[in-house]
């Protein structure tokens, strides 16, 4: 009997172990900060604060240090988003991604510059490598909260690291250009990036708190974050706040715009509201959704004038996002001042196998060779038998039909030009190179390894994303591998690890990738003629 007592006294003690895992009260997991003190709470051994203010700015105005507070203030959960061009519902987006994507859209606000934070512990005086996520949805949507991929728990608790994640200013908030009409608007262009900036800064002077290494910081983002790490890397007065960056499918912007087209895209904004230029501060006070239309209507006209006069816009059209501002951004991202800046930064950069891919835009997902030959055809024109043959060359094991449509030629071809130039550079810091190729199981495969589909890897929420990943068990061991390579390079600036072949720096002579699969494999220039056909097409 008193065996059998032991049994369950033993069972009971696991099974508290295994769900009683979150620590809440008034004086649990407060930490202090250059503003105050804030409390957050404990949940499966990671301290945990959301929300907590980094700055502050009145609209289209440098950030400002955020007013210091007395007392412990409650961080418990995410602060509000910056407002969306277009807000999104369910409905608008689709039933069927929404439901793969299971986004979480929070509430908007433009006091919206909000930085959350990850860590094991705040009290066992660890220096801990800093991982400071930059979030998607290139430079006009998205949040630090957007996607469940993107809670830090997990990662932190496996890596014995900090994770970071903001919120800043977007869209015309974080880039309309009103330098012409005041002092006070001088770095309006860039608040979005200056924003980021002020949150480095804010890592800087308190992440120690929070049992982080202000000396080993490693940014981090995907797609529009991904080119968000390109422009903190040009960024003169970035330099020194980061010391890795992981770029993962956002080398798809090459240069910026100038002063004479931003500044026209403001001037176009007073036309469509009908505000003189000594009218501009009325800017700080018309509802948002007027100022957005006004913007997207702007954006449309310069862009029209723009090709008239034979201007390039760039494959996503004309929109918001950072400029050169002689300033904030004095340099094109990829010029040699820029790379200098970035010299001894070591850099991960990669995409995934089929990122936007068109069989789901064309409706062919499932259809038959001659359907996806005959698009091909109306894509390619005489380069339809290369292209094919390239993509088979590339990758020789792919069945569907609609594999021929799927490879990614968007984000790869700027991901391979960055690598090369980077890794170049003499006496400079590594690049590597990885293509994430696994194909989710969900909805029977239609989704393949599209845009996003990398992310629950690499921050190992392979539970948390179940309804894009499957939850499978060859998902949980891929992201084993793959969350504890972008551990190993926040530590180290190496994302090699036993559980892998080995991973060699990459060159343009050797093309050197790490494919991330049910099979991770190494393989050279694996597809070098794809990427010269679409060069050409």
């Amino acid at each position: 009997m008193q065996k059998i007592f032991l049994a369950l006294l033993l069972t009971g003690a696991t099974y508290f172990t295994a769900f009683a895992q979150q620590i809440t009260g008034e004086n649990v997991a407060v930490a202090n900060t250059d503003a105050g003190k804030v409390r957050g709470y404990i949940n499966n051994s990671i301290f945990t604060y959301k929300g907590i203010p980094y700055a502050e700015a009145k609209r289209f105005e440098s950030p400002q240090k955020p007013q210091p507070w007395t007392g412990v203030r409650s961080s418990m959960t995410y602060g509000p988003v910056a407002p969306l061009l277009t807000p999104t519902n369910v409905t608008a987006a689709g039933d069927e991604s929404e439901f793969v994507f299971n986004h979480s859209w929070g509430f908007s606000g433009e006091d919206c510059m909000r930085i959350n934070v990850w860590t094991p512990s705040i009290s066992d005086g660890k220096k801990r490598p800093v991982m400071f996520w930059i979030h998607g949805g290139g430079f006009t949507a998205g949040s630090s909260q957007e996607l469940p991929s993107y809670d830090g728990e997990n990662l932190a608790k496996k890596g014995d690291v900090v994770v970071v994640s903001i919120n800043h200013r977007l869209n015309i908030l974080g880039y309309l250009d009103l330098s012409a009409y005041g002092e006070k608007y001088k770095h309006s262009a860039n608040l979005s990036i200056l924003d980021m900036r002020v949150a480095l800064e804010w890592v800087k002077a308190n992440i120690a708190n929070f049992g982080g290494d202000p000396n080993n910081v490693t940014i981090f983002g995907q797609s529009g974050g991904g080119a968000k790490v390109n422009t903190l890397m040009a960024m003169p007065s970035a330099k020194g706040l980061f010391h890795k960056a992981i770029n993962q499918s956002g080398a798809f912007r090459s240069n910026m715009l100038g002063k004479t087209e931003t500044q026209a895209i403001t001037a176009e904004v007073l036309k469509v509201l009908k505000l003189a230029p000594n009218q501009a501060d009325s800017l700080q006070k018309i509802p948002f959704s007027q100022l957005s239309a006004a913007g997207t209507q702007a954006l449309r006209t310069v862009a029209e004038r723009m090709r008239a006069e034979g201007k390039t816009i760039g494959g996503f059209g004309l929109s918001w996002g950072p400029s050169l501002d002689g300033d904030l951004l004095p340099y094109q991202p990829m010029s040699p001042e820029a790379l200098d800046l970035s010299k001894n930064v070591p850099l991960l950069i990669g995409t995934v196998k089929n990122e936007f891919m068109a069989s789901g835009r064309a409706g062919l997902s499932n259809g038959s060779q001659e359907q996806v030959m005959e698009y091909i055809k109306k894509q390619q024109g005489d380069k339809t038998t290369s292209f094919v043959a390239a993509v088979k060359k590339a990758y020789p094991t792919d069945k569907k039909p609609s594999d021929l449509l799927d490879v990614d030629m968007t984000f790869r071809p700027g991901a391979v030009n960055q690598a090369n130039i980077k890794s170049a550079l003499p006496g400079g810091a590594p690049v590597y190179m990885y293509l994430f190729s696994w194909q989710s199981p969900v909805m029977d495969g239609k989704y393949k390894a599209m845009h996003c589909m990398e992310l629950p890897f690499v921050f190992n929420n392979i539970a948390r994303c179940a309804e894009m990943t499957g939850a499978t068990k060859e998902a949980y061991a891929l992201a084993a591998k793959m969350s504890q390579s972008w551990i190993n390079f926040a530590r180290t600036g190496n994302p090699a690890h036993a559980g892998l072949p080995a991973w060699e720096k990459y060159t343009a002579a050797k093309g050197t990738t790490m494919f991330f699969d049910n099979l991770c494999q190494i393989r050279y220039h694996h597809d070098k003629d794809l990427l010269q056909v679409s060069v050409t097409q």
